[in-house]
């Protein structure tokens, strides 16, 4: 396996996913925690502002398992499902976006619905994604400077 892939399949989509957003001139952020008990795969800022979720199913099991993902609507303008080629798609609800992705790349298939944040809603989650970023950013340049409980 080539050392430069990330291990894991969702890890994978992540990245293709990742990738194709920010050449779409997004700000993806990979494994946003918007509160306690849930995990965004892939949260982003696009350049109007739009807030987009991506979950991420690697296989049939992992969407079979995922008891949570209704939970991620409340966090963004959109959501999305990405998966690989081979992944059943009659098992995704209706009314969602559909990105196809591999570790290198994603299209989107399928645009997600707009389903409008409220303003006060819209500003602490953008908030929230602006000081995990950044805590991130500080984290990489100065690993024993900065607060664990940021990222």
């Amino acid at each position: 396996m080539d050392e430069n892939l990330p291990a894991k399949p969702g890890q994978r989509l992540q990245r293709g996913v990742s990738r194709m957003l920010a050449s779409l001139g997004h700000a993806p952020l990979s494994e946003f925690v918007p509160s306690g008990g849930l995990r965004i795969d892939v949260i982003s800022v696009s350049p109007k502002g739009e807030i987009w979720v991506v979950e991420c199913k690697s296989c049939r099991a992992d969407f079979i398992g995922d008891r949570k993902w209704q939970g991620y609507l409340e966090f963004g303008d959109r959501f999305f499902w990405a998966v690989d080629c081979d992944f059943p798609t009659n098992l995704l609800p209706e009314g969602s976006g559909l990105i196809r992705a591999d570790s290198w790349g994603a299209e989107i298939e399928r645009m997600a619905p707009e389903s409008r944040l409220a303003a006060a809603r819209r500003s602490r989650i953008l908030r929230d994604i602006a000081r995990v970023s950044t805590g991130r950013l500080l984290a990489l340049t100065d690993p024993m400077g900065i607060s664990a409980s940021v990222s």
